[in-house]
């Protein structure tokens, strides 16, 4: 294999991903207000001054809602495209989609929480 053209793959494949993530924080408004909430918890991070530690957790979180928002837009997507009249076996496809998004919102919620209620608590003492 000739490791250039590879080269040259990966960077052509990462256009294409930057593409669809664009593209996903210009049209779908789920993953706008996921990315406003990435916007000021990174600025409490820099405010509450975190540790690297929790730099970790709160940017695998981010991360994490973030993909699993664009991989519930993709299997809504697809499930609209295959069926778009409503079908309920479609709607238990899409509701359990979204429900994976929110259990990994509540439990990064539990995390940030776990984070910042000592920082604030300190604002108050």
């Amino acid at each position: 294999m000739n490791f250039t053209k590879f080269l040259r793959g990966r960077w052509k494949a990462m256009g294409y991903a930057s593409k669809g993530a664009l593209t996903l924080l210009r049209t779908e408004a789920s993953i706008q207000v996921q990315a406003a909430i990435a916007i000021v918890m990174t600025i409490a991070g820099f405010y509450f001054e975190i540790s690297a530690t929790e730099w970790i957790a709160q940017t695998l979180c981010i991360g994490l809602i973030m993909g699993l928002e664009g991989m519930n837009t993709t299997a809504e997507a697809i499930a609209d495209f295959i069926h778009p009249d409503f079908h309920k076996k479609i709607g238990h496809i899409k509701d359990i989609a979204a429900g994976a998004v929110v259990m990994t919102a509540i439990a990064s919620s539990v995390v940030g929480l776990i984070i910042y209620v000592p920082y604030i608590q300190q604002l108050f003492q």
